[in-house]
């Protein structure tokens, strides 16, 4: 079955702006055995995610995109590397879309991990300022996330070409890139469940050459709330 793609809400015509296209990951050697990844790097796609991953990369074939992004993290940039391919385009990484960061507990059973240090539960954000020992907390994550949308409206690389813009990431940081896309702050957030290779569409995202104003394209709860498939 190919990943599922999911699409948000259209914003009004722009002739400047661009379609995002949010992609998680593969399948993780951690994701198998149910461990807390983070900013952990030992963890690396299976061969169930690298087929994942040449699928979803094989639903852009012939579409125009301009450039790729991804996280550093390896699982991210195995991923964004099967896209590379078919598009023929080179993968930027940027450190700001990494998942975000659980400190001491990365390496731990994720069903051991409580809300009290995580600030989810119940699919949505608690506590956006929990945050477990030596990570971040869920508001960290949405700001750095933030960074990275306003510096990508100014960014040479959009500027300059044709098509949509790709990024690939993780289950968390395409929560909050979404989110923050749609003017969700971070204390009203959904915090539903992204499955691995989960692909989403969010039209006119950014306007390219645009100074951020804050203000941002869209205002419904986003899509990728109401997904339903693994979660870290």
């Amino acid at each position: 079955m190919p990943p599922r793609t999911v699409s948000s809400p259209a914003a009004p015509s722009s002739a400047a702006a661009l379609d995002l296209w949010l992609v998680r990951h593969g399948e993780s050697t951690w994701n198998t055995v149910g461990l807390a990844q983070g900013h952990n790097d030992q963890a690396e796609l299976t061969s169930r995610g690298r087929r994942q991953a040449a699928a979803a990369a094989e639903e852009f074939r012939g579409r125009a995109i301009r450039a790729i992004y991804s996280s550093d993290l390896r699982r991210a940039l195995q991923t964004a590397t099967a896209f590379g391919r078919v598009l023929g385009l080179p993968v930027t990484t940027d450190a700001r879309l990494r998942e975000r960061s659980l400190g001491t507990l990365e390496g731990s059973p994720s069903s051991a991990i409580g809300p009290e240090v995580t600030g989810l539960g119940e699919g949505r954000v608690l506590d956006p300022d929990a945050r477990p020992a030596g990570g971040e907390s869920v508001r960290d994550l949405y700001r750095r996330a933030a960074e990275f949308c306003d510096d990508l409206k100014t960014s040479e690389s959009i500027a300059a070409g044709d098509g949509d813009v790709l990024i690939v990431a993780h289950g968390g940081t395409l929560r909050v890139l979404e989110a923050y896309l749609h003017g969700i702050s971070v204390e009203q957030m959904r915090w539903g469940p992204v499955g691995n290779a989960t692909v989403v569409h969010v039209p006119q995202a950014v306007q390219s050459g645009a100074q951020s104003n804050g203000t941002h394209p869209h205002t419904t709860q986003p899509a990728i709330a109401q997904l339903r498939g693994g979660t870290r």
